[in-house]
């Protein structure tokens, strides 16, 4: 694997991939270990715009709509990711793995089409690891009760949460080589030094 991987995030609302992505990004820095973190959506200048849209509780739109927002924000990333692919350890808040969790499994849009987008936006661009981060239905609600504001996708019923969760189960069973599932229910301590250890390994301190 190379020195320089793309290593991605994922996990449904109150998993806690975000804080891990945030503990990783630290661990690298004061390793003075050159990399960038971006999340999606979000990332680059456009992106974020269109993430402000997607998540604002004043829109509402169709499943479809959805997905092409979602592919719009990852399209406007792709010179970035580029740019700095082998080059430098890219750290990425959500991917591929989240469009198809979230829009197929538990919205119901069309996997090929998913897909089929995905690979003509990325090409050649691999992800090396994925780090998925589950949570219990009772873990979830209190920590997204501690949030002190919530967006439109944090609003979903349990049902779907249980959906998209069940969705990335699946997809980590057929990539199992390249996929850590961290069980956040765990302790947080435990689990902070379970993925920096297989980070080390990924970019080979160790």
């Amino acid at each position: 694997m190379s020195k320089k991987p793309v290593i991605v995030f994922e996990g449904i609302e109150g998993s806690g991939k975000s804080y891990h992505i945030n503990n990783v990004s630290t661990y690298l820095r004061k390793k003075k270990i050159d990399h960038i973190k971006i999340r999606e959506p979000g990332g680059s200048k456009n992106s974020e715009k269109i993430r402000k849209l997607i998540l604002s509780n004043k829109s509402s739109f169709n499943k479809e709509t959805d997905l092409l927002l979602y592919l719009a924000a990852r399209s406007e990333n792709v010179n970035l990711l580029r740019k700095y692919y082998k080059k430098k350890i890219i750290l990425i808040d959500r991917f591929v793995d989240s469009t198809i969790a979230y829009q197929h499994y538990g919205l119901g849009v069309n996997l090929k089409l998913i897909k089929s987008v995905n690979n003509h936006l990325l090409k050649k661009f691999k992800i090396d690891f994925t780090f998925l981060n589950t949570v219990g239905k009772k873990n979830m609600i209190k920590r997204l009760k501690l949030r002190k504001s919530l967006n439109r996708y944090d609003k979903f019923n349990s049902k779907f949460y249980e959906n998209v969760q069940k969705g990335f189960l699946k997809l980590a069973k057929i990539k199992i080589k390249k996929y850590k599932i961290i069980n956040s229910d765990l302790d947080i301590s435990y689990n902070k030094s379970l993925i920096l250890s297989k980070i080390s390994k990924l970019i080979w301190l160790i």
